[in-house]
Parts: C-alpha cells; structure tokens; sequence
C-alpha cells in the first residue's frame, strides 16, 4: 500500500485499516527508532503508541538537532554572543538551552544582541542593515536546514558582505545510524527514518548503511497515516526475515533527493568529524564550512574554541536520544527539569523527546 495524496494520510478509517494489519501481522517483540523530532511528536500527539499491539516498542533516536547539538557548541555560542559588538541570529529552539553557566536567552535578558530569526536570509538582512555589527548566524540542524545556510554563505560571498558569518554545527543523519549500530547498549530491530531529510538527501542516501547492517529501514511522512504505514511496512520486514530499504513516503521523497540543493550544500560544506550529544565524536558527521569561504566562518573570523564541557549533572538526556532509557526514567523528569525551568535541551525543543513526554504523556 503506498500513501500518495493529502486525503488519503489524513483519512482515519485508513489509519484504522493499518493499525489492524499491523496487530494481525506483529508476533514477535520488537524496537523500532524514529530518528526525526517531528515524528516523535507526531506520534505522541496522534496517540500511536496507544493503538499499537504490546509487541512493537518504539523509541527516540537523535533526531532533534536542537538536542544533539554538543554542550560545547552551546557554551561556544553563549561565549560569542558575549563579545563586543556582536549580533547572534539563532533560530528560537536555542534561546533556552542550558549551557554550562548560561543560556542565549539569559544572555539577552542582560543586554546582548541575540536576535531569533525565522530563516538565514533574515540574518542576512540584519547584517545589510547594521554594517558595524558583526552578525553571526547559529548554523544548527540536519540536512534539512544546512542548504539554505548554504545558499545565504554563498549569496553573502557574492555581496562581499564582511560582517556576516556563520558558525556550523550542522550534523549528518547516515553517519549517526551507523554510530547508533555500534553502540552494544542500543538494541533496534528498525528504523523510521526521517522524511524531511531525506527529501534532500534521498533514499540512496541510506542504502551504504543498509547494505552493512541489513537493518529494516522505512522513510516516513508525518501524519498519522503516513507512519503507521512505515511501522506496517517495518513488522513485514522483520517478521518474514527480509530486511529491506523502503520508501512509504514517495510523494516527497525520491531516490536522488533534491540535486540542487545537495549542489548548494557540497558547494560550500564539507564533512567533518562533530561530537554528538549521547553519543560523542563520530567521524565525518558534521559540516564544516570549505575553505574557499572561510571568510565567512565566525568558527576562524573569531578564533573559537569549543570548550569542554560536562553534562548536567543527572540528566540523561544523551541516553534518551540514543534509545537507551525513556524520559520517565530520567531522575529529573518532572521533577527539577521541566518546560519552565528546563536542564536539558530535550526539554527545551519543541521536537524534544521529553518535551512531547511531558506534553502528551500521563502524569
């Protein structure tokens, strides 16, 4: 069955059809990881997990770029919002995330020039607008986000704007499953992989990490209906032993992705070795920005160093977004990390996984 038009993911009588074919087809136990913010919280806000048979289990992966950006990178960002006349343009997820001794939004509250903006050509602007201020923009995300960063590093290049830059710790999807396999405490029988990132990168993106770990791998679209048909497609894989790489979201997704927007993103990135929260440094998983731009990476222009930094105590977010435990096993859950007064970013994001647990989730 393959979901092509908007009246068809949003049909509940489709929905319900799939989930009786997921219970009539599950017998065996099994984990399956989303590995995107947006379907976790699609999930939780559909009720999903409700109505699917006690035999399929599905955990979080580190898929909220907000949440596995390194301790760090934030301290770095808190750091560079500190300095003389500097503007810091950042999406609003990062305005709340805990550093190590502050936060961008604290940073602020004290006289900073921190800016939330909607996209990088917006902190393109403000950098036209204010040629004294150096503006750096906070390039945080999947490959999602990074080209159009990459389109507003080239079209400053070709404004020859001096006062604006961007710091990247842009993090890639693949290099993450593959860490994620090597993890002897993470066990997971399938993967909803993400559909927005793999709009760009494209279902081909995958097959490398397929063919090595022969792993049941389903691309999924957002809606109710869209997931329930990758974790119908998933528990046929699994319960007749035939891994597959497949595709349940075609009407976005092809196998080449997007080309001109992977031809923006290898034109002024390249990979790079990025720590992950939970997981740490893994090779060839970030993007750095190439080296014919380097006038434009705030990374050199300011001499960063990324500081080490230690976790908060207690929090477990890390093993939250490596599938190793769930919010409700958190010590801080509910307790001294909340929405208000959050400890780590996984509270923080909307696309957070204790986030969506303390919003949807019974107390």
């Amino acid at each position: 069955m393959t979901i092509k038009h908007s009246e068809e993911y949003r049909d509940a009588e489709l929905s319900r059809q799939l989930a009786e074919k997921i219970r009539q087809t599950s017998r065996r136990p099994i984990r399956l990881m989303e590995v995107c913010g947006t379907h976790t919280v699609s999930i939780f806000r559909s009720g999903i997990r409700s109505i699917l048979p006690k035999t399929i289990a599905l955990v979080s992966g580190p898929g909220c770029p907000v949440c596995v950006t390194d301790q760090a990178e934030i301290d770095a960002f808190v750091e560079l919002a500190r300095q003389p006349g500097v503007t810091v343009a950042t999406f609003g997820d990062l305005m709340r995330v805990p550093g190590s001794a502050s936060s961008l939004q604290r940073e602020k509250a004290e006289g900073r020039d921190v800016r939330i903006v909607y996209s990088t050509m917006d902190a393109l602007a403000i950098a036209r607008k204010n040629p004294d201020r150096q503006v750096v923009f906070l390039g945080v995300g999947f490959e999602t986000t990074a080209p159009t960063v990459a389109a507003a590093i080239a079209a400053a290049a070709g404004l020859k704007l001096t006062n604006f830059s961007v710091i990247s710790a842009h993090k890639l999807v693949p290099p993450a499953l593959e860490a994620l396999m090597a993890m002897d405490e993470v066990r997971v029988d399938g993967f909803i992989l993400p559909g927005h990132v793999s709009v760009i990168i494209g279902l081909d993106a995958y097959r490398p990490f397929f063919e090595r770990h022969r792993s049941p791998c389903v691309v999924a679209g957002f809606e109710p209906a869209d997931i329930l048909q990758a974790v119908a497609m998933l528990v046929e894989q699994v319960e007749a032993g035939r891994p597959a790489l497949e595709n349940a979201y075609p009407r976005a997704v092809r196998p080449d992705g997007n080309p001109k927007a992977r031809r923006v993103l290898e034109e002024v990135f390249e990979p790079a070795d990025a720590c992950w929260r939970g997981i740490g440094l893994i090779a060839a998983s970030g993007l750095q920005i190439r080296e014919s731009y380097a006038g434009l990476d705030a990374q050199r222009r300011f001499s960063l160093q990324l500081p080490k930094a230690e976790t908060p105590k207690g929090c477990a977010c890390g093993e939250i977004l490596t599938g190793k435990k769930t919010p409700p096993e958190c010590p801080l859950f509910r307790k001294a990390c909340t929405p208000l007064e959050p400890v780590g970013p996984c509270m923080v994001s909307s696309e957070g996984t204790c986030a969506a647990f303390y919003k949807y989730s019974e107390k």
